[in-house]
């Protein structure tokens, strides 16, 4: 059941017919990892929290610097030398104490990130390299989790869904195999700010939509931002009938 207090505090979402008070309860039992709490994982995490997600996992070793305030509006400048999950801690308390918030401020290894992933109902890669990005796709396959993927470098991003559980759905290894041998960095290549809040944003709607049951997630699709000329495009994505993650799930 919803309290009085919670009723209030969602009443705007709760007006909503796609979520009403029964997409309301599925959200308060919902349970979500966000990997990297940087440019994408600050939107990513404050939407979440202030929608009332019931439980709320954070995933990040790094601490604040200063040139991450830019983009990562989670943190600020008193926070500068904080783990990064301390930080996000002390800001989501403050927008929404009546949920937990597990913290995880080591890098996950394989054994600790399957672990996270099969506790959840749903995983946000905010991370920003691709060893990291193929093991949390390795993770939700094996664990049937649905993975809302985003990227954001320079004026571009993206964004996909990736379920195991749709038989029709690929996989992030699908799309991208063991990805580029040059891989930038936005400290080598930069990014606005914006862009990666804009995407970050989006992630914590297809999150909410697979967590509350409602509207037609990103499985199957690629969005593109342009940010350079505030236009978006969409690619249809198809499995890999040879993918080496996720054609093991055939059969299942």
């Amino acid at each position: 059941m919803l309290s009085d207090i919670e009723l209030l505090r969602y009443s705007r979402q709760i007006l909503l017919p796609q979520i009403d008070v029964e997409g309301q309860l599925r959200l308060k039992q919902g349970r979500v990892l966000i990997v990297g709490l940087g440019g994408l994982g600050s939107p990513v995490a404050l939407y979440l929290a202030a929608a009332g997600v019931g439980e709320v996992h954070l995933a990040d070793f790094d601490t604040v610097d200063l040139t991450n305030l830019q983009r990562q509006v989670i943190h600020d400048s008193s926070h500068i030398g904080w783990s990064k999950v301390d930080s996000a801690l002390e800001r989501l308390q403050a927008i929404n104490p009546e949920i937990s918030y597990i913290p995880h401020r080591i890098a996950l290894d394989a054994d600790s990130l399957m672990e996270a992933v099969s506790t959840v109902d749903v995983v946000l890669d905010c991370s920003d390299n691709f060893t990291t990005r193929g093991a949390i796709n390795a993770a939700c396959v094996t664990a049937g989790r649905p993975l809302v993927s985003g990227a954001a470098i320079r004026l571009e991003g993206q964004l996909s869904v990736f379920d195991p559980r749709r038989e029709e759905s690929p996989c992030y290894h699908c799309l991208y195999g063991h990805g580029h041998d040059e891989e930038l960095t936005c400290s080598e290549a930069g990014v606005v700010g914006p862009l990666v809040g804009l995407v970050g944003s989006l992630q914590a709607l297809e999150a909410l939509k697979l967590l509350a049951g409602f509207g037609e997630p990103l499985v199957g699709r690629l969005l593109l931002v342009d940010a350079l000329s505030s236009r978006f495009r969409e690619l249809k994505l198809r499995r890999d009938p040879k993918c080496e993650v996720c054609r093991s799930r055939d059969g299942l």
